[in-house]
């Protein structure tokens, strides 16, 4: 019997099949974070939160509850835009990846 382990450098690199999708994840769910702190910041109910972002209460709803499947980054970044929140990109400098697998015989 083998077992493979996985190490992965973050959980949207162990959710995601290729790199770029990885990183499609990792700004989509910061931007939510980041709205998400916007809305509890201000006190906004998802009525309130979602006529200041330009979209409905259960858009708002599934942004708090972390849907990321149902946000582009279009998306979130047009909602930040409309709270008057632009958003910046940064291109890193390539790290090292913690990927690593390991095979073992049982």
């Amino acid at each position: 019997m083998s077992k493979t382990i996985h190490s992965f450098k973050s959980v949207w690199d162990a959710l995601a099949d290729t790199p770029e999708q990885a990183a499609n994840l990792r700004a989509r769910s910061g931007l939510m974070r980041k709205i998400a702190d916007v809305i509890e910041a201000n006190g906004w109910t998802q009525m309130e939160a979602g006529a200041k972002c330009g979209v409905t209460q259960p858009r708002i709803n599934d942004l708090l509850r972390g849907r990321i499947s149902r946000f582009s980054l279009d998306a979130l970044v047009n909602m930040a835009a409309t709270l008057g929140r632009p958003v910046r990109i940064e291109l890193e400098h390539p790290k090292h990846r913690r990927l690593t697998r390991v095979g073992r015989s049982a």
